[in-house]
Order: structure tokens, then C-alpha cells, then sequence
């Protein structure tokens, strides 16, 4: 199906695009590395949709923190692990909403939940700078390809090889998220393995030990990946 996009919707895009464009430049000026994902990549966005810079290399977490806070109000901090088994990650929100955001992995990712990301739609500060979109596939299991006036949608089941094919990703990764999207529209979105706000006055450090002597997984992981 062919979506083309109103100057509505071209506007609201290049306003989602600019705000993420900022995030990340405070974070280049620190010399780290960041994109951004998402419907923001693809440019189906809608108001709804999230502006989520992602940080995809572990680095110090200070240097993340900092780089933010410098410039822009932080109004909350968390730490999510979405199974046992998977790298935790720290958000800062911009927002009471947590509509803006910088995700963090606290651990090296693996290539697959690298290749989450990818799953997507990833683009860097330079391709948004430049305009570019990317293919990628949303919620709704729906390839999303962009084209001059606006996408091209195709459903991903199906066509699991095509689209890991055009992704660049593995056909695992795709037949997982086909697999996590499916259930989750079925029966509903299941929760995480950990959910932590951090106080004021506590530090992304801090909560991970602390969370380390609650949850032997959460310790677990960390130390399979080189962190505790």
C-alpha cells in the first residue's frame, strides 16, 4: 500500500527530526555516538511517536548524563531489563510525558539486540541532517519503505527473508520480533524483568550495584559482559 504523506505531516516530521538532531548534537560535542530510530527513521511519525536517541556503545555513564544535563532539564532517570537475559539500559527522560528521551546499554549489546534497532529503522546525526529515511518495520509488523512522497507499506509476515534481506539483519532477529509482536498484540504488553527510578540524588552507578545485590540475573549479565 502507498501512504503519501500531507504537508502536515511532512511538518511535524521535520519538527520530531530537529528536536532528536539536537539531542544528539549535545552528545557529539561529547564526542558520543548516537541515532536515533524508530518511526523517526522511517518518517511515519505521527504525534505520538516517541523521539528516542540511542546511545549504542557502552560508555562511561557520566559522560552520557552530563552531556544532557548541561543543556536540557532532565526529569527523570530508569533502569530497564527487558528478560534476564538481556542487557539492561538506563534512560534519561526529557519530559513528564517521557515522550524524549536518551536510552543507554549498561553492557556491551550482542549482535542481535544490536540488530534490534536496525529492525527499526536506525539513522545517524548525519543521515537526519541530510534528510535521509530509512526502511524499517513498526509495531504493527508493517515494512515501512520510504519513498519521495511518502512509504510503501508491505506486512512482514511472510516475507521474513525479504525483509532481513533489505534490513541487512538476520533472519532470527526477525522471526524473534515477528514472534515478541505478535504475542504482545494478543495478549498485551507482559511487563519487564526490571523497572527502576532513580532518586535525585542517586546516580546511574549507584542503582546498578544496588540492583546487582537484588537481582542475581541482573548481577549476572553484568558480569558475562565484562561490566561487574
Amino acid at each position: 500500500m502507498l501512504v503519501t504523506y500531507t504537508e502536515e505531516h511532512w511538518r511535524l516530521l521535520k519538527e520530531k527530526r530537529a528536536r532528536a538532531a539536537r539531542i544528539m548534537e549535545l552528545l557529539a560535542a561529547s564526542h558520543i555516538e548516537s541515532y536515533t530510530y524508530g518511526s523517526l527513521a522511517r518518517g511515519d511519525v505521527t504525534y505520538r511517536s516517541d523521539i528516542d536517541v540511542f546511545v549504542p556503545t557502552h560508555v562511561p555513564l557520566l559522560r552520557v548524563e552530563e552531556a544532557i544535563r548541561n543543556s536540557l532539564p532532565v526529569h527523570s532517570r530508569l533502569i530497564v531489563q527487558a528478560t534476564p537475559t538481556h542487557a539492561p539500559k538506563g534512560y534519561i527522560f526529557l519530559n513528564p510525558e517521557e515522550t524524549e528521551m536518551v536510552s543507554f546499554p549498561l553492557a556491551p549489546l550482542t549482535p542481535r539486540e544490536e540488530e534490534f534497532y536496525r529492525f527499526g529503522g536506525l539513522v545517524s546525526l548525519k543521515e537526519l541532517r541530510e534528510g535521509r529515511r530509512v526502511p524499517g518495520v513498526d509495531k504493527r509488523l508493517i515494512f515501512i519503505s520510504p519513498t519521495t512522497e511518502g512509504h510503501v507499506e508491505l506486512p512482514v509476515k511472510g516475507r521474513e527473508a525479504e525483509v532481513a534481506s533489505r534490513l541487512g539483519i538476520s533472519i532470527e532477529t526477525v522471526r524473534e520480533r515477528v514472534r515478541v509482536l505478535s504475542r504482545r498484540s494478543s495478549i498485551g504488553r507482559t511487563g519487564v524483568f526490571v523497572k527502576y527510578y532513580l532518586m535525585p540524588h542517586q546516580g546511574f552507578e549507584e542503582a546498578i550495584h544496588l540492583l546487582a545485590r537484588q537481582r542475581r540475573p541482573f548481577l549476572q549479565v553484568l558480569k558475562a559482559r565484562g561490566v561487574l
